[in-house]
């Protein structure tokens, strides 16, 4: 268990000190007594471990995360600062780390490609699917949620909507994973994924080319945009690269968080069972309760005060997404799982222009699969020990045993 943060007194209108480290890996695997001493300390906190100023608490992150005019995400949404430091990472993404106006063209189509009345088409499809593989996982005695179902069902049907080859796919899963460590400091989660990493760059990179993807799928709509002026072809390309990333990862692990929720309140399951509609509902509260994406950086474009701290311009901020989804000055009884709460606000996919796209094909996918689940299975119980899986900027399961007990 992570110890309880040591906190240097402040004074005058000097933030508070942590000198804990946040991506330690005891931090990582239980960040709860972390962010509790973060959100304790004050609305904004000097984190010494990294020299970074922090927020925890859900007023003073969603307010930053709105203002993308005064912590912008073009200088990185990583620790790293390409003002100062050389770099250890990729150059920005194609939308994630732009900020208008160069942001919008990109955004625009992403945003056409996943928003909801464009997935509304493959409901019945993903849904056949979800029948399938939970027929399948109910005729083993224990199951990984992680590997059979988690990760299995993303890596079927959306890599498949997108239009990309089968074979391959679950490479997707690693780039993906890196990407998101490498927003954290330059560690061993970091080095010991680089190698494998960088041999799939050029693989990644043909995956968002136009000759490799199917006429009918997802990945050939955007494509279509250069041929109507809408996008350069750099564009496309990286844009379909952020969508196999925002459709996969941000799905992947908010189905664990859901199947470990219903873990930690069974009560929870039977509601869900009694009134399926609670399906979307389940999803959003998992996010808060959970909150996939623990973490994103920003920059300060100005001085800009925040509850009586000064953030310098050019210095990056921390904000604790996962922190801020428990803070109990906005939720009441915020550790407890609860479908009977109005969970919409969260922050576990961001806020303002920046908020994650693919929260739409998560929700959709997590929709199809609660529903199979909820009509097929009368309890799920946990079967052995789970493991954290460890990121620097994601937190969820490298694996967690279940039984699915038939209805």
């Amino acid at each position: 268990m992570a110890r309880l943060s040591q906190l240097v007194p402040s004074s005058g209108h000097e933030p508070p000190i942590l000198v804990d480290d946040p991506f330690s890996e005891a931090v990582l695997s239980s960040p709860f007594e972390f962010q509790h001493a973060l959100r304790e300390a004050g609305p904004v906190v000097y984190l010494s471990s990294h020299n970074v100023y922090a927020m925890g608490r859900f007023e003073e992150v969603r307010a930053a995360l709105v203002n993308w005019q005064g912590f912008e995400s073009g200088n990185g949404v990583g620790l790293f600062n390409p003002r100062h430091e050389t770099p250890y990472r990729r150059p920005p993404s194609a939308i994630l780390e732009l900020d208008p106006p160069i942001h919008d063209a990109p955004r625009h189509a992403l945003e056409q490609a996943l928003g909801p009345r464009m997935l509304t088409g493959f409901r019945d499809g993903w849904a056949r699917t979800a029948e399938i593989m939970v027929e399948e996982l109910l005729n083993r005695e224990v199951i990984d949620a992680v590997a059979d179902l988690a990760e299995a069902f993303p890596l079927k049907v959306f890599p498949e909507a997108m239009g990309i080859p089968e074979e391959g796919r679950e490479n997707l899963l690693l780039y993906s994973d890196h990407n998101f460590n490498s927003f954290g400091p330059n560690n061993a989660l970091v080095e010991n994924g680089r190698a494998a990493f960088t041999k799939l760059v050029g693989w990644m990179g043909q995956q968002g080319s136009r000759e490799s993807l199917r006429p009918d799928g997802l990945g050939a709509r955007i494509w279509a945009k250069t041929d109507e002026g809408d996008l350069t072809a750099a564009q496309a390309a990286g844009v379909i690269r952020s969508l196999l990333i925002a459709g996969l990862d941000t799905t992947v692990h908010a189905l664990g968080a859901i199947i470990d929720a219903f873990l930690s309140a069974p009560r929870q399951w039977e509601l869900l069972r009694a009134e399926p509609t609670r399906a979307r509902v389940a999803f959003d509260e998992a996010v808060r309760w959970a909150s996939p994406v623990q973490t994103f950086f920003r920059t300060a474009t100005r001085d800009i005060g925040v509850a009586g701290t000064k953030i310098p311009e050019g210095e990056k901020i921390l904000m604790f997404l996962g922190a801020a989804n428990r803070d109990p000055r906005r939720w009441d009884n915020p550790d407890q799982f609860d479908l009977n709460r109005d969970p919409s606000g969260h922050v576990g996919f961001g806020m303002g222009i920046h908020r994650c796209v693919g929260q739409h094909v998560a929700r959709l996918e997590a929709e199809v699969v609660l529903h199979e689940l909820a009509r097929r299975v009368a309890r799920i119980e946990p079967s052995g020990e789970p493991k954290p899986h460890l990121n620097n900027t994601l937190r969820g399961w490298k694996t967690l045993p279940v039984r699915l007990i038939p209805a």
